[in-house]
């Protein structure tokens, strides 16, 4: 039998991805690990490699095709003596990818390995008042069936539009015959929603223009993923001011020493090896969170958020507290580059135990940052900037002064530990020697 080619998972997280570019076409033989097509995650670009060998019989999905979840059929794949004649039917058009999705859908709810399917067939493909078919999963079409939902009413959030588990699990359960009394004055109030839904919202701006940017997968992510955190994980922020003068002299110091090297360091490049030194000294706080206990780590894995169009990534420089100035300049420069690519593996940027969030270049002199799980904190660093400061001996000067806020997982880090690993940061900045020892 023909052998399908599946959507890859590559990332821990991919759900779905979109086909962005085929490097194959039907009849061309390949060899396992050929590169074969160009898959985007939510994160970056990546190739994806046969695993065996044949021959392209049949495209399912075609390039540039959004939302394609993972383990749906994209290609079949000949073997020696097959023909194109031997593709099965369903596996050849690609409305077999709604049966996919079905799979998919009852998998992330949580039941068992028997497909929901196989207990409750699914209602049969509705079809809204003018005829016109209404294109919805099967496990959606269940759902919608049991709490009396009219799927005419409802929007697609899936590929293509199609309506899908999540869209009528969120929508209201409201059947399809006339409405039900009002419930009793005795009766508890309602939760209020979470917010607008998009359709409202739309509404809402009806008579105003505008233009509708359609949200990617790494717009989709960080939404999702920045909205679970500040809602569970316990915030709280440790604010202090580090003066700069010392590091700014020792740094013009070095990069004069290293300019034939082709070598300039930067002001982020000492924060990260703060940091990383800072982790070390107050092991306790070099940890992260995982559900029911807290994982000490070893190393400082140091993440650093890099703006790219449309969003950002973290890529991580693991054991920083091992590396000089000069090679974590090199490596953080590389990393930059690729994340604003997109080409960054999922190893690269996935992992560490603390972040750093500098907007300082940007003129910010202070904000807060959201910690991102599993991470136990991550600092805020702001620009540097000249004020008038009381010296140790009491005198007024002129000082440049960096702005810094640590969030902090309560959950991992309590105040004094947390106050304990700023000062370490701190100190290492301010006596940036200390950093060479």
């Amino acid at each position: 039998m023909p052998t399908e080619i599946l959507m890859p998972a590559l990332s821990p997280t991919m759900e779905e991805g979109t086909l962005a570019k085929w490097l194959v076409k039907e009849g061309d033989t390949v060899q396992s690990g050929d590169l074969i097509a160009e898959i985007e995650t939510d994160k970056a670009t990546m190739e994806f490699e046969a695993v065996d060998e044949g021959t392209v019989g049949k495209i399912l999905i075609a390039e540039g095709s959004e939302g394609v979840k993972v383990n749906t059929p994209i290609a079949v794949l000949l073997e020696e003596g097959e023909s194109a004649g031997d593709i099965a039917t369903s596996a050849a058009t690609p409305e077999a990818a709604p049966a996919a999705d079905a799979g998919t859908e009852a998998a992330s709810s949580g039941g068992s390995d028997t497909p929901a399917a196989a207990a409750t067939p699914a209602p049969a493909a509705p079809t809204a008042a003018d005829g016109a078919r209404i294109f919805a999963s099967p496990l959606a079409r269940r759902i919608a069936a049991d709490k009396g939902l009219d799927l005419s009413s409802l929007s697609g959030s899936g590929p293509r539009g199609r309506i899908v588990k999540a869209d009528v699990e969120n929508a209201s359960a409201a059947p399809k015959a006339e409405a039900k009394p009002a419930a009793p004055a005795s009766a508890p109030a309602a939760a209020a929603p979470a917010g607008p839904s998009a359709d409202m919202v739309a509404k809402m701006y009806e008579t105003r223009s505008f233009e509708e940017v359609k949200l990617d997968g790494m717009r989709k992510t960080i939404a999702a993923r920045l909205t679970e955190a500040k809602q569970t994980v316990p915030h709280f922020y440790l604010r202090r001011d580090i003066q700069l003068d010392a590091l700014l002299k020792f740094r013009a110091q070095l990069n004069k020493q290293l300019e034939g090297r082709g070598i300039k360091l930067s002001v982020n490049d000492f924060i990260i090896k703060a940091v990383a030194l800072a982790l070390q000294a107050v092991p306790d706080a070099n940890a992260v969170w995982a559900g029911d206990r807290v994982l000490k780590m070893k190393a400082s894995d140091v993440a650093v958020a890099v703006a790219i169009e449309g969003g950002l990534f973290t890529p991580v420089l693991q054991d920083s507290e091992l590396k000089s100035l000069s090679a974590l300049s090199a490596e953080m420069k590389d990393l930059a580059a690729r994340a604003r690519d997109r080409k960054l593996a999922p190893h690269e940027y996935q992992g560490g135990s603390f972040a750093i969030s500098n907007l300082g270049m940007f003129g910010i002199d202070n904000f807060d940052a959201i910690v991102n799980p599993p991470h136990a904190g991550i600092l805020a660093v702001g620009a540097g900037s000249k004020k008038p400061v009381v010296g140790a001996d009491g005198e007024l000067k002129v000082a440049t002064v960096m702005s810094v806020t640590m969030s902090v997982d309560h959950r991992v880090i309590d105040g004094a530990l947390g106050a304990q690993l700023l000062q370490a940061i701190v100190e290492n900045l301010e006596n940036p020697m200390v950093m060479l020892a």
